[in-house]
C-alpha cells in the first residue's frame, strides 16, 4: 500500500488535484476535510457552538459518519444523508475549521482516516495528513497558492454554482481560515519537515496537476 499525504491551506485546490491524482494512480481518493465539514454542518444544524464542550460529546456520540466510494468518487455520508452538496459554503467552512481545533473532534476521525489508509492505497488531503494522520507516508506534499489565488478561486467556484458571495468576503475567509488553522493549539497546519512544496499561485490547473504528479512519480522512486 502507498499513501500520499497532501497538505496545504484552505483553497489551495487540494481536493481537486489530490482527486485527479488518485484517479490516475489508481488509488482510493479520501477528502478528510470534507469529513470536518459533515461535523460543521451537524453543528450549525443542531446549534452547537465550539466553545461548548459537552455539547460537542454529546453530538459526537450521536453521530453516524461514514465514507462511501461510488464509481471512484467519495461520498460522505452523515446520519445516512448525502451531504457531499451541502458543505462547501463558506459558514461550513468556518464551522469546520473552528471544531477541528477541537482534540475530541480530530480523534474522532482519526481512526477512521488511518484505517483507510491501511486498507487501501490512498492519496488522502487535509492540514495534519502528513504531521499527525499519516507521518510515515511514503510521498507527502505541502500543496499552496498565495491568499489571492485562493480567494479567486473559490469566488469563481462559489459563483458557478449561482452563489451570490463578495470577494472581498471570500479572501477574508481565507485569510481568517489561514491563521486558525497554523495557530490553533491542537495539529497546527504547517509544512512536514520531508514533505515537497508545491506551489500552484501562478499555475492553471493542468500545470498544477502536471507540477504535482511529476512530484509525487519522484518522490514514490526514492
Amino acid at each position: 500500500m502507498i499513501a500520499v499525504a497532501i497538505d496545504g491551506p484552505a483553497g489551495a485546490g487540494k481536493s481537486t488535484l489530490a482527486r485527479r491524482l488518485a484517479k490516475h494512480k489508481g488509488f482510493i481518493y479520501v477528502d478528510t476535510g470534507a469529513l470536518y465539514r459533515a461535523i460543521g454542518l451537524k453543528m450549525i444544524r443542531n446549534g452547537v457552538g465550539c466553545d461548548d464542550l459537552s455539547a460537542v460529546e454529546n453530538l459526537l456520540a450521536n453521530t453516524e459518519l461514514d465514507i462511501r466510494f461510488i464509481d471512484g468518487e467519495q461520498v460522505v455520508m452523515l446520519d445516512n444523508e448525502n451531504v457531499n452538496g451541502l458543505i462547501r459554503t463558506p459558514e461550513v467552512s468556518m464551522m469546520a475549521s473552528d471544531c477541528s481545533a477541537l482534540p475530541v473532534v480530530r480523534a474522532f476521525l482519526l481512526d477512521m482516516q488511518r484505517n483507510l489508509a491501511k486498507r487501501n492505497s490512498v492519496v488522502m488531503d487535509g492540514r495534519d495528513i502528513g504531521t499527525v494522520v499519516l507521518p510515515d507516508a511514503k510521498v507527502k506534499i505541502f500543496l499552496t497558492a498565495s491568499a489571492v489565488a485562493r480567494a479567486e478561486r473559490r469566488y469563481k467556484e462559489l459563483t458557478e454554482k449561482g452563489m451570490k458571495v463578495d470577494f472581498d468576503e471570500v479572501l477574508k475567509d481565507i485569510e481568517q481560515r489561514d491563521y486558525n488553522d497554523s495557530h490553533r493549539a491542537i495539529a497546527p497546519l504547517k509544512q512536514a519537515d520531508d514533505a515537497a512544496l508545491v506551489d500552484t499561485t501562478e499555475l492553471d490547473l493542468e500545470e498544477s496537476f502536471e507540477l504535482l504528479l511529476k512530484t509525487v512519480n519522484t518522490l514514490a522512486e526514492e
